[in-house]
């Protein structure tokens, strides 16, 4: 019996092996599309409406016209988790240009591409999220906001990738980007976080960092634990001497640090304020009000 799974395209499903785009699709030829990563816990797609609306925040920044309303892309997500029988999984939703010629002109892709992807995921060895994860500063610094910014899921992922491959070539888990001015922009693919004197502090989106959908419930679980929370500039030296730090993502979820550039985080162990967001951050993702059932 063939259990292999199965990728929404354009409103088919076709087999995970038999799943495939024109190689005249500007989202394969230039990046151009845009993306969202999703979570599904015990059948319930976790903010699959905040996802989706990032999606389509994205897509009007570039302009990109999506050929579904917002209810039928959450249809189609939950339609295609349920006919790969999935209870826990990770979703990749791929909106491209579509189809066109050689040349950069997006007049010549008359019809954008939706994929859909439901598989698993796995970033970090186990243990990362009991014993924290090492990182570095990249000379790979953050496409500035009036470039092709971060703020916008795009395809193009050089950026991060020039970054992860500097990470790998040094033998870390992950690195760290800067933004143009030298400031802490986020990981490759995570917002970051550190403690400082019992306050939690974040850099803003105006570096060229995601807005990330992690890391907006944990906003909101500093607040409803009386955790102080401010979003402002970081540097180096901030991220080096704070008592804690960890990374968020809809991959990755809540991963503390524990060394950068070899100088170790705190104690060199996950910390009480991040161990505390972390059991609450379960809780959140555990609750099937806040997601949509799959």
């Amino acid at each position: 019996m063939n259990n292999e799974l199965v990728v929404y395209i354009d409103g088919e499903y076709y087999p995970k092996s038999q799943a495939k785009i024109s190689v005249f699709d500007h989202g394969l030829l230039y990046g151009d599309g845009v993306f969202e990563g999703i979570r599904e816990y015990n059948g319930v797609v976790f903010k699959l409406k905040e996802h989706v609306d990032r999606l389509y925040r994205s897509a009007h920044a570039i302009m990109l016209k999506i050929p579904l309303t917002k209810d039928e892309m959450v249809k189609a997500v939950v339609e295609t988790l349920r006919t790969n029988k999935l209870k826990d999984s990770y979703v990749r939703l791929v909106v491209t240009r579509g189809e066109g010629d050689l040349g950069l002109d997006p007049r010549k892709c008359p019809k954008p591409s939706i994929i859909i992807i439901t598989d698993i995921i796995k970033l970090h060895a186990e243990g990362a999220k009991e014993n924290g994860i090492t990182a570095m500063f990249s000379w790979v610094r953050r496409n500035p906001v009036d470039a092709t910014t971060h703020e916008i899921k795009s395809l193009n992922y050089l950026n991060s990738v020039l970054a992860k491959i500097e990470a790998n070539a040094n033998g870390v888990d992950e690195a760290i980007c800067l933004e143009s001015n030298g400031y802490i922009a986020e990981g490759v693919g995570e917002n970051i976080f550190i403690v400082k004197n019992g306050e939690i502090l974040t850099p803003p989106t105006s570096t060229g960092a995601l807005a990330g959908i992690t890391a907006e419930v944990v906003v909101e679980l500093a607040a409803k634990l009386g955790i102080k929370l401010t979003v402002t500039n970081l540097t180096p030296f901030m991220l080096f001497t704070a008592v804690e730090a960890f990374f968020t993502g809809t991959a990755m979820e809540m991963v503390p640090i524990r060394e950068v550039n070899k100088r170790q985080i705190g104690n060199g162990k996950p910390g009480p304020v991040t161990k505390k967001l972390m059991a609450e951050f379960h809780k959140v993702i555990e609750d099937p009000t806040n997601g949509i059932k799959a």
